[in-house]
């Protein structure tokens, strides 16, 4: 008989995050050192609640940014670029274990060059997981996808039935695949909803995500004169849809102000924020809604530390907090004192 697995939501415990440093070769190489300094930041707030693996171009370099390696590991792959959301295994878990999904990931529709992207899971599954890592022949982004841990998938029709990822399969057989990928009862389709600047065909962590099982926290715009204004307030009206069939609690954030890099109008968003054990990381751009946004979180999570990150330099490359981090869920002698680690998952051999 075949096991049963869920994709573990990002609210329930963790092992460790997984995030990618990065390098001359990257799209941040015009403000490379702003943008390493901000992933320091990350990974330094990271750490302070759990495990961090950091993917470095050369580990050496990356280790002298830090002045200790306390709760951090750090393995060696080069990559295309940082995103690693998009680009690492996702964690699910069956009756007694967790395995790792591999998905294939092809830069967001063929937009972007992603073969060492693609490749990187398999390159360091060796070194840290040491578990059951399966690769999938579909393309899926983790940003894509938002679960609630208890068999239902929040997704959005514009990235994932976009032609530009999986185009030898109908919207019918796509949401046939991914009940079978995660044993999903339901998989809820946003038909609006998107960012300007988003080169992700709106992912859904950029727009709404679940804070527990029964609750979604998403962005909507007050402003009429926004762009966004519209498409948003559809978006509202379609998670009011799904949060009366689903008995879902509804959370609003605010949308920022307009932030501009080089003319061109950025991704900011606050839905973007991170989970680790015992905090919740939200990303702040420097504009008028932060202390609104902070105070929302606060009151939403009065059992997490509620964590500030400066992402103002993420979102120039379109791209938030979230977005540059992958949670995982699995046992695993990763770190030097196996016993810190968080799970009791029985880690099964690579095959």
């Amino acid at each position: 008989m075949k096991e049963k697995k869920r994709l573990i939501a990002e609210f329930e415990e963790q092992s460790f995050t997984q995030i990618i440093f990065p390098h001359a070769d990257t799209d941040w190489t015009d403000y490379l050192e702003d943008a390493q300094n901000t992933f320091v930041s990350i990974i330094n707030a990271i750490r302070k609640y759990q495990k961090c693996l950091v993917v470095a171009y050369d580990t050496d370099a990356v280790k002298k940014y830090f002045s200790d390696t306390d709760n951090l590991e750090f393995v060696h792959c080069v990559t295309d670029d940082t995103w690693a959301r998009d680009c690492s295994a996702l964690s699910v878990k069956t009756a007694n274990k967790t395995a790792l999904l591999d998905f294939s990931f092809n830069g967001w529709g063929n937009k972007f060059d992603a073969k060492k992207d693609n490749l990187m899971t398999q390159k360091i599954a060796h070194k840290y997981l040491p578990c059951k890592v399966e690769k999938i022949d579909f393309v899926l982004e983790g940003g894509a996808v938002e679960s609630n841990g208890a068999g239902i998938l929040l997704t959005t029709a514009a990235c994932m039935l976009n032609k530009n990822r999986n185009p030898h399969l109908n919207a019918a057989q796509i949401t046939q695949k991914l009940k079978e990928f995660f044993d999903a009862e339901h998989i809820l389709y946003l038909n609006s909803g998107y960012l300007a600047g988003d080169d992700t065909d709106s992912h859904i962590d950029t727009l709404a995500r679940f804070t527990d099982e029964n609750t979604i926290m998403y962005v909507t715009c007050k402003d009429t004169n926004d762009e966004h204004y519209k498409v948003l307030k559809r978006m509202e009206e379609e998670l009011q849809i799904i949060a009366k069939e689903h008995n879902f609690r509804l959370i609003a954030l605010p949308m920022c102000d307009a932030v501009y890099f080089e003319g061109e109008r950025l991704p900011a968003t606050y839905a973007n924020f991170l989970f680790v054990n015992g905090a919740v990381l939200v990303p702040v751009y420097g504009v008028s809604q932060d202390k609104e946004a902070l105070a929302i979180f606060k009151k939403t999570f009065p059992d997490r530390d509620v964590v500030a990150i400066d992402c103002s330099v993420l979102i120039r490359q379109h791209g938030s907090l979230h977005c540059v981090t992958m949670n995982f869920c699995v046992s695993v002698q990763l770190f030097k004192n196996p016993n810190t680690l968080v799970g009791t998952e029985v880690p099964i051999p690579i095959k």
